[in-house]
């Protein structure tokens, strides 16, 4: 049998100073194809990229975190891919544990598999994240733990990877552009009965590495809360969402409510 064809999607907004770091230290012997999509950059993204040759897409304004992810899924199923790992070029996130990210996909133990900050041994404050986040993070999770019936230690990384049959079977396209995209799809996961593992990775905090303000944080964690409370609407059948229910496969048969008339 063929290895899987993976391919790693980068979302980028001004990366140009962690761009090429980030690269470097992708494990070339486990990637077949490597896409950027650039979200209206300013700086030298491009360039950069188109330095590294990487395959290049590029939106003609800021459209937004969750639309740049929505592009960037979408040319990796065009390209073919059997596994997608979403490595955030900011270096935040270690790229060399891309291999780590794929094993329990390639192995047909998960679906989907988070990158977590706050597994296994060692502090994420001590390793710069700040207070305020750490405390939002821990609470956020054990909100969603409770509703999805899950016992993750976070649900909150932008290090993830999926297979393409669950890609394929959640509709990322009708979720939000901004960064609440990545509990969305989270929530149509565990609504179509995927199975989510994680491994543990390393927290990185530098200047160059994004990072939300206080502000956007808090605004990010109220539409946590209303995602967690679309879902649980839709799971108990008072209110079902079409964004909720499984496109294509296996997992079609897993996600309440289907035949019955939806909303948004």
């Amino acid at each position: 049998m063929a290895p899987p064809k993976v391919v790693v999607v980068m979302p980028a907004y001004n990366a140009g100073r962690t761009l090429k770091l980030t690269y470097e230290e992708l494990p070339k012997e486990s990637v077949n194809l490597v896409i950027l999509v650039d979200d209206g950059s300013r700086d030298q993204t491009l360039e950069i990229a188109r330095e590294l040759g990487l395959e290049i897409f590029v939106h003609d304004k800021n459209y937004g975190y969750g639309a740049n992810q929505k592009t960037c899924y979408t040319e990796a199923l065009k390209a073919g891919a059997d596994i997608v790992v979403m490595v955030h070029p900011d270096y935040q996130y270690d790229p060399t544990l891309v291999p780590k990210m794929i094993e329990p996909i390639v192995k047909g133990e998960a679906d989907l598999v988070l990158g977590s900050r706050l597994k296994g041994g060692g502090s994420a404050i001590a390793q710069g994240m700040p207070w305020w986040k750490y405390i939002s993070n821990r609470f956020l999770t054990g909100v969603e733990n409770v509703c999805f019936g899950l016992h993750l230690s976070e649900y909150h990384t932008g290090y993830r990877a999926f297979n393409r049959e669950a890609l394929e079977a959640v509709n990322f396209r009708m979720n939000s552009d901004g960064f609440v995209f990545d509990q969305e799809i989270i929530a149509q996961a565990v609504s179509a009965g995927m199975r989510i593992g994680e491994i543990a990775v390393p927290v990185r905090y530098f200047a160059e590495a994004s990072s939300a303000s206080f502000f956007a944080s808090c605004v990010y964690g109220l539409k946590i809360l209303w995602v967690v409370t679309r879902y649980t609407l839709h799971r108990s059948g008072i209110k079902h969402s079409r964004r909720l229910q499984s496109l294509r496969g296996r997992y079609s048969k897993l996600s309440p409510g289907s035949g019955t008339p939806a909303s948004d």
